[in-house]
């Protein structure tokens, strides 16, 4: 067990290691031979790789690829440039899942709870909520964006040739309206039309929820089959992912230089500070004007974002979210509601991250967007982000969705999927947490947050953790369920 706890260690030591001297080596101040260098880069790889053998995890293969590509497309730019097809296969993957996966989610979402009488003032006291707290995650990620300028400064010369890269067409009012609304579904799938895939499923629920429940669950039941099917596809692909991330970055770099990085990490640390800023600025406020105990709170959410941080993956954390916000003191109708419907509309990590990252697609493609433009994208995404569930790396078919909607050069995106991971933990694990809060704040809204004293013992009923607990706590727990 000491041979392998050290392993960890020695991996992140030889990727400092392997960072140092190169950067060193970059600017002149040390001198050592290519080979040297080379030798000492892939000596260092080779311990991560031992690392991800005994890991046998996807998340931690997704990031050593991240390295390997960087690696290869630094050392062997033409074969970095030539994996090309790797990450662009990948990405098609991705978009097979889009129309699908947003048509079934919005359907179940708002088919699902058609009895209004049931759901009661909870349904839209929570679809308030969800719309307030997402666009202000969407204002301070064009904020951010804006501020960082982290997309100027790319070489456009270094974009694909075949490649054209033209500003968007001015867009009247009724050009803008005309094109919200699909003609033919068909069409608007086959097209990537996200937008006009969303007015459709909205549409489509709304009729679904008005017929009577015996014609309406026949469908409401092929729905919920099928977000399950793409939850699964979706999984199926991601085992794919290591080597298209490592294939995208390996043709970044090899194509770009290791320049294109600092706008990445630009962007990276551009992402970071404003999720923090809106943790900061937003969701802790509301926490103390809803008059939830911030500490405890915090004690409750560690786990399921834990498990959000690692697995890149909202719907992972789902299950233990809901049982620590029940265990809070937040009843279960409202954690049955809030908590799943959160996950189609509520997801304020992915939306801050969406707007900023469209606006560094137009920044690294070197086309202005003006406010009034940079407005439009923002309210278009705050329809199309509402059909993202909780799949990794879902957020990343609707920022392909968004740039073919303004004819933005897809690229950068090429660009930002070698980082994707990382940004992919910081704004699940701020999903995760936007939606135990909200589960709270409507509790709180509707007079029914019972905050629960913390005695020790876990009240549950989740077989599984109840079967972990000593024999004494085991007896009280069921007392208490």
């Amino acid at each position: 067990m000491k041979k392998l706890s050290f392993i960890p260690l020695a991996a992140l030591l030889s990727i400092t290691l392997a960072a140092i001297v190169t950067v060193l080596q970059h600017y002149g101040i040390i001198n050592l031979s290519t080979d040297v260098l080379r030798a000492v880069r892939w000596a260092c790889i080779g311990v991560v790789l031992v690392y991800g053998i005994k890991k046998k995890s996807l998340t931690t293969w997704i990031l050593i690829s991240m390295i390997v590509g960087a690696n290869i497309g630094y050392d062997f730019p033409e074969v970095g440039q030539s994996l090309n097809v790797l990450s662009k296969v990948f990405l098609k993957l991705i978009k097979t899942i889009i129309a699908p996966l947003i048509f079934a989610t919005l359907v179940v979402g708002i088919a699902g709870h058609s009895n209004l009488k049931q759901v009661g003032s909870m349904g839209w006291k929570a679809l308030v909520y969800f719309e307030v707290v997402t666009t202000i995650a969407l204002f301070i990620g064009l904020a951010a964006i804006n501020l960082s300028k982290a997309g100027e400064g790319v070489d456009m010369n270094l974009a694909e040739v075949n490649e054209e890269i033209t500003a968007p067409e001015k867009q009247s009012a009724a050009d803008i309206i005309l094109h919200t609304f699909p003609e033919n579904i068909a069409k608007s799938v086959a097209e990537g039309q996200v937008l006009q895939i969303v007015v459709f499923s909205v549409l489509f629920a709304i009729g679904l929820a008005m017929v009577t429940e015996k014609k309406r669950k026949p469908m409401l039941d092929f729905c919920e089959s099928l977000s399950e099917t793409m939850f699964k596809f979706t999984n199926v692909i991601m085992y794919f992912a290591p080597v298209g991330v490592g294939a995208a970055i390996a043709y970044t770099v090899g194509h770009m230089g290791l320049g294109i990085l600092v706008n990445l990490f630009q962007l990276l640390a551009t992402l970071y500070v404003a999720l923090l800023a809106f943790v900061l600025l937003v969701l802790l406020p509301v926490a103390l004007i809803a008059r939830v105990p911030v500490i405890r709170f915090l004690k409750a959410i560690s786990g399921p974002v834990s498990i959000a941080f690692a697995t890149t993956s909202s719907e992972a954390a789902l299950p233990r979210a809901m049982e620590e916000m029940e265990k809070l003191g937040v009843p279960r109708k409202i954690v049955a509601f809030v908590m799943p419907t959160g996950y189609s509309f509520n997801l304020d990590g992915t939306t801050l991250y969406l707007s900023l990252a469209a606006v560094f697609v137009a920044q690294a493609a070197g086309i202005p967007l003006s406010w009034d433009q940079q407005l439009v994208m923002v309210f278009t995404l705050m329809l199309t982000s509402k059909g993202v569930a909780g799949v990794p790396r879902a957020s990343l078919v609707i920022l392909l969705g968004t740039v073919a909607s303004f004819d933005l050069p897809v690229w950068p995106v090429f660009a930002i999927l070698g980082i994707d991971e990382l940004m992919d933990m910081a704004r699940t694990s701020v999903n995760v947490t936007g939606n135990c809060l909200a589960t709270a704040v409507v509790a709180r809204w509707e007079g029914e947050l019972n905050i629960q004293p913390e005695t020790g013992i876990v009240a549950t009923t989740n077989p599984e953790l109840a079967a972990e607990l000593p024999e004494a706590e085991q007896e009280k727990s069921k007392e208490l369920v």
